[in-house]
């Protein structure tokens, strides 16, 4: 019996697809890489996957597990054919613990549903990428997306209590604890999250979940050059009131911008931060004049508070308009989500603004500044083979800037294929080898997600 008939005995003929057409649409993600698939699988329950994974051994092939494909850097591209597996459909929320702060879910459900569901008992679940009305729990935990509130609350890993996953050797495990404190053994849980795919797939998560706070400030802080913004960021990171956002758009943002959607902004910008205080109400305008007094210093042209929840909307609006702006001006732009020390961001930004006039290409930055992660977009189109050679050049002294700088190459959309050739650049061989090892007890026949985040193992 062939592998295709096999798993359609597991969880029904019609929840395979195996024509062409039909599984092109899953051949891609947001990267805008693709490759077709040799079959696309449904699957609805933990021990469908446990014999999916454990048929793919037995056949060697490939199994790329996805969400709904909104990464970026063509980690669910099924570059080496096989079968794409989609969790989309495992969107059930299992428990919600409020006495223990924690929330039991399947990876197929929203980031938005998680937020919904934790709200009715007055908690959220911190991680929110900009994709969260669509993007899914599995996809947040294979690339540890954070999002903006990362400045305040950290990363999805510090936020995943425990995991229910299948290894690519296709043996159930079960990671962490129902605690917040626990230390024994190997923390797998933190393993796992940011694996992009490559080492198990996760079939449940516990969440640790947090109180929703009473209130919230948002301000607009506006410079008429990208030093003062960025000395500004310091000054507010520096100080006790940490904010639960605070973003940074540069000039060729702004630009862009007001030349491609209804945002109404002054002429003449350097630079925008979007600063977001959360917490008692009590203490809310004395966070905000916290945050004012940090950065007198630094002469913003404008200190704006938003008054209303349409106010709010406005000034997120701006923040909002970046991403549709790009898609007009470079639909198949490179985004690197690069990551900094907050102090270096000014020779990040200035050291890319050289990069752009030496290799000719346009670079758009804003992002999670907080915590220096910067989104450094290259508008070019990468059909065009000129372009295409240009690029190569400048990526790699992007990258090289970054790490001079003591950064890393990725803070939340992970390597995937994108990255995948460059992080030899900050791991050493050793690390490498170590990692390629922990790859093959996972996954011993290399099935899962193969050639994705680790360089092929010399």
């Amino acid at each position: 019996m062939s592998i295709v008939k096999s798993i359609q005995a597991i969880v029904g003929k019609d929840n395979v697809l195996t024509e062409p057409s039909d599984c092109w649409p899953y051949g891609y993600d947001n990267s805008k890489r693709h490759a077709q698939p040799d079959a696309v699988v449904f699957a609805t329950t933990h021990d469908q996957i446990l014999h999916i994974v454990q048929l793919c051994n037995q056949f060697k092939t490939p199994l790329i597990t996805r969400g709904r494909g909104t990464g970026t850097t063509g980690a669910t591209v099924p570059i080496t054919g096989g079968i794409v597996l989609t969790l989309e459909r495992m969107n059930q929320i299992t428990e919600l613990n409020g006495h223990n702060r924690w929330l039991i879910a399947e990876p197929g459900v929203t980031n938005e549903a998680i937020q919904l569901k934790a709200k009715t008992q007055h908690f959220f679940w911190p991680p929110d990428p900009t994709s969260a009305a669509f993007c899914t729990l599995g996809g947040n935990l294979a690339y540890n997306s954070a999002g903006p509130r990362a400045v305040k609350y950290g990363t999805t890993r510090e936020h995943v209590l425990g995991l229910r996953a299948i290894t690519g050797s296709g043996e159930e495990i079960r990671t962490g604890v129902f605690t917040t404190k626990g230390v024994v053994g190997y923390d797998l849980t933190r393993l796992l999250v940011g694996s992009e795919g490559t080492l198990a797939i996760i079939t449940e998560a516990t969440l640790k979940l947090t109180p929703l706070p009473e209130g919230k400030r948002t301000i607009r802080i506006d410079y008429a050059n990208m030093e003062s913004a960025a000395e500004a960021v310091s000054a507010i990171m520096a100080q006790p009131t940490t904010p639960c956002a605070l973003e940074f758009i540069d000039r060729n943002a702004i630009n862009m911008i007001r030349e491609y959607s209804d945002s109404k902004l002054p002429d003449n910008l350097g630079a925008m931060l979007m600063v977001e205080v959360d917490g008692p109400v009590a203490y809310l305008d004395d966070m905000v004049a916290d945050i004012k007094t940090a950065i007198n210093h630094t002469h913003p042209v404008q200190f704006a508070i938003a008054q209303t929840s349409e106010e709010i909307k406005a000034l997120w609006a701006t923040r909002k308009a970046l991403s549709p702006a790009l898609r007009k001006v470079a639909p198949k732009k490179i985004n690197e989500d690069v990551v900094v020390p907050v102090s270096n961001i000014p020779q990040l930004i200035s050291g890319l603004d050289v990069l752009s006039k030496e290799h000719g290409i346009k670079i758009v930055n804003f992002g999670h500044a907080g915590n220096g992660n910067i989104h450094t977009n290259l508008l070019v189109d990468p059909d065009d083979p000129k372009q295409t050679q240009q690029i190569a050049g400048c990526l790699n002294a992007v990258f090289d800037l970054v790490l001079s700088l003591q950064g890393t190459l990725s803070g939340e959309h992970g390597v995937g294929l994108e990255k995948r050739d460059y992080i030899y650049k900050e791991l050493s061989p050793t690390s490498l080898r170590l990692m390629h090892g922990i790859k093959s007890q996972f996954d011993p026949n290399n099935i899962l997600n193969p050639d994705k985040m680790l360089p092929p193992n010399a």
